[in-house]
């Protein structure tokens, strides 16, 4: 009945913020730590993230390693003799054992001047991440989930799988450890969602987008995207609203500072991914939301 439809949507929409704002530890905790590394992932375990955010690449064995681009970077990597790189690296053409060569964790990176180097700090494969989580003694761990992303572009083939590919071994990945309630899968390509989807319905699908020439809840419905993780500049209130009348949840990326995540609250969003999780959650308990 109408009535009852009308409070359903009431509880999910009309309930207030307090305790509901979940906080995402961008790369880990990539404001403190070397990001997407096993350092940065448990320093966001021990500061209590609700969930950790990382990007997949793919090995040329077809192992999945936790990078945000699809290069091994000379700003943030050192060689297999430790010295500078010279050039970008494409994961694709290396073997899992010539990726864990290289040292990601003694550069430090200038736009974070908080971050603290951590030498000798590998690229995690995404079943290292896993494992630490199950070793961690940290009270966040039991419960936290993954945001996992897939870094794929049809303009560059030759540096990714297939999409199907791609998803075929995040679910194996996700299988082995039991994890699928748990996990949530994020990409700007969304033709990985669309393979996810009749794979591995359980986990969560969830739309990044990068700008606001799109209807968001259209977008999420035609996906079967359980969230949508907008850009944080470009998302407004009517569009939260939007979607949380949808049934659709709302992660904004990335927000670094108390000014961004007040207005992001204002607007009654979901959650927050942030390079700073530590920050984000003294924040939210501070004004009684954690």
């Amino acid at each position: 009945p109408p009535m009852i439809r009308l409070l359903a949507l009431c509880l999910l929409v009309c309930a207030g913020p307090a305790g509901a704002v979940a906080v995402h530890g961008h790369r880990g905790s990539r404001g403190t730590r070397p990001e997407n590394t096993l350092a940065a992932f448990a320093e966001a375990l021990r500061v209590g993230v609700d969930v950790l955010e990382l990007d997949l690449s793919v090995t040329k064995d077809d192992v999945l390693v936790v990078a945000h681009d699809p290069l091994v970077s000379p700003e943030l990597c050192l060689g297999p003799k430790g010295e500078k790189l010279a050039a970008p690296v494409a994961i694709r053409t290396l073997t899992l054992m010539e990726v864990k060569a290289y040292d990601c964790g003694t550069l430090a990176n200038p736009r974070f001047p908080r971050q603290r180097p951590s030498a000798g700090e590998m690229i995690p494969t995404l079943d290292d991440v896993f494992a630490l989580v199950a070793a961690s003694t940290a009270p966040a761990a039991a419960r936290v989930e993954f945001n996992i992303e897939t870094k794929i572009a049809p303009s560059h083939p030759e540096l990714f799988p297939t999409p199907e590919r791609f998803v075929e071994l995040v679910a194996a990945a996700v299988r082995k450890r039991g994890l699928g309630p748990r996990v949530i899968l994020q990409s700007f390509d969304h033709r990985t969602l669309r393979a996810m989807r009749p794979l591995m319905p359980e986990i969560r699908l969830s739309a990044l987008t990068s700008d606001n020439a799109l209807n968001y809840a259209l977008l999420a419905k035609d996906l079967g995207a359980a969230i949508v993780s907008p850009d944080r500049e470009w998302i407004m209130a009517a569009d939260v609203t939007a979607l949380h009348a949808a049934g659709v949840q709302v992660a904004p990326w990335t927000a670094n500072d108390e000014a961004e995540w007040s207005r992001l609250l204002a607007m009654g969003v979901d959650a927050i991914i942030t390079d700073y999780p530590e920050d984000l959650i003294a924040y939210l308990r501070r004004r009684k939301l954690k």
